[in-house]
C-alpha cells in the first residue's frame, strides 16, 4: 500500500514562476528613492557628530595628560578620571535614552542622528573651546 504524498513529505508547494508572472506581473524589487533632503540632513548629522567627538577627543586627551602629570607627580588622579569618564558615560545614557523615546524613534534616522547630534555637540565643543584657549 502506498501512503498519500502530503505537503510536509516530499512535495514542495511553491508557486509556478510563469504563472505568477501572468498573475501579477515580473517580479519587480521595491524601490526607495530618498527624501529630497534627507543628503543635506545626513551630512548636517555628520558634521555635528564630527564636532561632537573631535571635541570628546580633546578633552580625553587632556584629561589623560593632566593625570599622567598628577601620577608623575604622586597626586591622586582617580576622582578626576573617574570623574570625567562618570559624566561621558552619564551624557551618553541619557542621549540612549532619548533615542529609544517614542516620539524620536519615530523620527527617519537622519533625523534622529541630527536631533541626537544637535543635543550632544554643544558641551563638549564649548568646554574644548574654552580649554584650547587656556592651552594656546
Amino acid at each position: 500500500m502506498q501512503t498519500p504524498i502530503t505537503d510536509l513529505d516530499e512535495k514542495e508547494s511553491t508557486v509556478n514562476p510563469t504563472t505568477y508572472a501572468a498573475l501579477y506581473g515580473p517580479y519587480q524589487p521595491p524601490r526607495r528613492r530618498p527624501h529630497r533632503g534627507q543628503a543635506v540632513v545626513t551630512v548636517l548629522a555628520g558634521m555635528l557628530w564630527a564636532v561632537t567627538f573631535a571635541s570628546l577627543a580633546l578633552l580625553t586627551f587632556v584629561v589623560g595628560m593632566a593625570a599622567l602629570w598628577g601620577a608623575a607627580d604622586g597626586t591622586p588622579v582617580g576622582d578626576l578620571v573617574l570623574t570625567f569618564f562618570g559624566i561621558i558615560i552619564g551624557a551618553a545614557a541619557v542621549l540612549a535614552a532619548l533615542a529609544f523615546a517614542p516620539g524620536v524613534r519615530r523620527l527617519a534616522p537622519a533625523s534622529r542622528l541630527l536631533l541626537l547630534g544637535a543635543l550632544a555637540c554643544p558641551v563638549p565643543t564649548v568646554y574644548a573651546i574654552m580649554v584650547w584657549a587656556r592651552i594656546v
